[in-house]
């Protein structure tokens, strides 16, 4: 491209008719004319005449169109671009490709890294925290939204496996979208929609309403990740990506803790709301889903002062918007830095040639939703266009290669995220179930239990004129034991059964004590009179504690494993960093079979986020690295909805093992992540490479 040797540093460069030349000052000066004072300029402008109209742009030192044009048609071909092959076009366009990617490199060296990208970083951070949010809402809500909906298993399983559906089909889609229509509006689409249909969500009472509603929520939310490492990675310089893209990674964690804090302090106050009638509730855990929303809502009103990726506008054509950008960078910038005088030197940035044919329909043709079926089909083959362009020869081994890693990552790490809280959990159970009372051959008569019965069995007893009033039986059961003339009122129970007994005479009267909690028994003359109203379903006594401690650890514990992969990213790079901490991980994972303790098992789960964060960090900001402006996001979609289907994948496997063994899970986890961390060493160290 021609440098010319100067004094100057590269903040200086700007891009001339195709050669990069550099200022004597810094400075862009128009033509030899000598620079005027700040006074002297705006004298000359006043009182002119419309005739004598100038270019509004010339004081910006935009150059003219028509000045371009000219300089173009000196340099363009013979041949009109409709009559030349598309191979020809594309080897232009990619020759721009590279010229614009230094070009642009030098320019935001040039605009420096202060105020505006520190902006940026938490209205973009915002938006990740919102993301880290939605994966716990779900499972938080759960013990309180079961007894609210009447959930049975299968229902509780398909509510935590629906969010991660939503968000695998928006990673594609919608990542798909911001390399078409910019990364600022779709990420407000995608904000929007988690928001609404979050906010929705709280109010809802079916069951099929709200998974539909956290479906599309999830749908909403899963587009952001890939749209916003893809924005942030455009207004960062290369010495700069590495560690400010991992920066922006701690504000997923910042998510965890936010949901995990909030659930402690919210879901159980079950007092937090409100009544309409005997049909309508809002209790305390839909006051959490609220809260939970607004991450989302704060980072979708900051985003309206935030400028389009001018790199994303110089690859489709549109020079003067993204230079107005890159200007408003730079006078940012320089102004927080005190020094305001400071002048934007870059007077024209090369922009790529444009090969994408896309018509538009005039108003007066057809219907206008034929219009909008045109433009939608148009716009949805362009994304399918690049999806399978990220499997062409130049792109298919790194793609492979990267969707095994992120594969194998996944797998392991949301599978022993769910697992880990399930472990915990039956271990609780075994400890509990190990201090049952048993009582034999009991004769109990004309006495009135009107206390808690708990863990206990009660085997071949007898009953006879007993009162169970005002009372509650928890994981109680009794075996072939006899009730006669007894009376049961105002009882609730959970995990109880009475199991090949005789009932004699006796009235039960506003209990639940339902039919399939009588197995194999007689009943004879008993009378079941106004039976209480809701679920027939007994309902697992979760430790709200514990659960909300167990995430809130969890998500604390990435904390070092954060700050050590910003410091490092650029100094190792990020192969070594994704290689280093997936082999780290599974070495955590053999220890695991020494977890026989709740202690012991939060303890290895904080262990194992912290030494696997460092690889997802790494691995997000390679995926930005490896691949075009224009089919960045489309890839990272790809590659973060292939890690939302191993999710699924995940917890699916791992759930089905508590309880039977730890084998399985800890090998399959362990053989992942050494798997997946070999072959990441194989991949391209991009820590020099500018953002094509």
């Amino acid at each position: 491209d021609g440098y010319r040797n100067t004094n100057q540093v590269s903040d200086d460069y700007r891009y001339q008719d195709g050669n990069y030349d550099a200022a004597n000052d810094g400075y862009h000066r128009g033509g030899d004319e000598p620079a005027q004072e700040e006074d002297a300029q705006s004298d000359v402008t006043e009182g002119h005449d419309e005739d004598d109209e100038v270019y509004e742009g010339e004081y910006q030192g935009i150059p003219h169109p028509d000045d371009i044009k000219e300089k173009q048609k000196k340099r363009a071909p013979a041949v009109d671009d409709e009559y030349r092959d598309r191979a020809d076009l594309m080897a232009e366009r990619m020759e721009d490709e590279e010229q614009l990617a230094h070009q642009y490199e030098n320019i935001i060296e040039e605009c420096g890294h202060g105020r505006f990208q520190w902006t940026l970083f938490f209205v973009l951070g915002l938006a990740l925290m919102a993301d880290g949010v939605e994966v716990f809402v779900v499972g938080f809500v759960l013990p309180s939204a079961e007894k609210d909906m009447c959930l049975s298993s299968s229902n509780k399983g398909m509510l935590g496996l629906i969010v991660y559906l939503g968000m695998m089909v928006g990673a594609v889609l919608l990542g798909g979208l911001a390399d078409k229509l910019g990364r600022k509006q779709c990420l407000i689409i995608s904000l929007s929609i988690n928001a609404a249909f979050a906010f929705l969500s709280s109010f809802v009472q079916g069951y099929g309403f709200f998974l539909f509603c956290r479906l599309i929520s999830g749908l909403g939310i899963g587009g952001t990740l890939p749209i916003v490492f893809a924005y942030f990675s455009e207004f960062l310089s290369r010495e700069k990506r590495g560690e400010h893209l991992s920066w922006l990674c701690m504000f997923w964690m910042i998510g965890g803790i936010y949901a995990s804090a909030m659930a402690w302090s919210i879901i159980p106050h079950y007092g937090w709301g409100f009544s309409m009638g005997t049909k309508y509730h809002f209790h305390s855990w839909r006051v959490f889903v609220l809260v939970c929303a607004l991450p989302c809502i704060a980072s979708l009103v900051a985003l309206k002062f935030m400028p389009e990726s001018p790199r994303f506008l110089l690859e489709i054509g549109k020079h003067d918007e993204a230079w107005m950008i890159l200007k408003q960078v730079h006078d940012t910038n320089m102004r927080a830095k005190g020094e305001p005088e400071r002048v934007f030197t870059v007077s024209y940035i090369k922009t790529p040639k444009q090969v994408d044919e896309f018509i538009e329909i005039q108003s007066s043709t057809g219907t206008w939703y034929q219009r909008w079926l045109v433009r939608i089909t148009t716009t949805l083959k362009q994304v399918w266009d690049n999806v399978l362009y990220c499997l062409t020869a130049q792109y298919r081994m790194n793609t492979l290669m990267l969707a095994v890693v992120w594969f194998t990552m996944a797998l392991s790490y949301y599978g022993l995220i769910v697992w880990f809280p399930d472990m915990i959990r039956y271990l609780q159970d075994e400890a509990y179930d190990s201090r049952v009372k048993i009582f034999d051959e009991e004769e109990v008569s004309h006495f009135t239990f009107n206390f808690t019965l708990e863990n206990q069995i009660h085997r071949n007893g007898e009953y006879r004129n007993d009162k169970f009033i005002g009372m509650k039986f928890k994981e109680v059961r009794f075996e072939d034991s006899l009730f006669e003339d007894c009376y049961f009122e105002d009882v609730r129970s959970s995990e109880t059964f009475f199991e090949n007994c005789t009932i004699i005479s006796t009235v039960f009267y506003n209990t639940d004590l339902y039919e399939h909690k009588f197995i194999n028994c007689r009943l004879i003359n008993s009378t079941f009179m106004k039976e209480k109203e809701g679920c027939h379903i007994d309902f697992e006594e979760d430790n709200d504690f514990l659960i909300y401690l167990v995430s809130f650890l969890g998500s604390l514990s990435v904390l070092p494993g954060n700050i050590i992969s910003a410091l490092l990213m650029d100094k190792i790079g990020r192969i070594k960093m994704i290689g280093g901490s997936m082999l780290i991980s599974a070495v955590c994972c053999f220890f695991l079979f020494f977890g026989n303790s709740e202690s012991a098992m939060i303890g290895w789960q904080c262990l194992f986020c912290g030494a696997s964060i460092a690889a997802w960090n790494a691995l997000d900001v390679i995926t930005v690295e490896l691949y075009p402006t224009d089919k960045r996001a489309t890839a990272f979609g790809i590659l973060n909805g292939l890690c939302k289907f191993a999710a699924i994948l995940g917890n699916s496997i791992f759930s089905s093992f508590v309880g039977i063994t730890k084998v399985v899970p800890i090998l399959l986890a362990s053989s992942a992540l050494v798997g997946g961390g070999l072959l990441a060493l194989r991949l391209p160290e991009t820590r020099e490479q500018v953002l094509m």
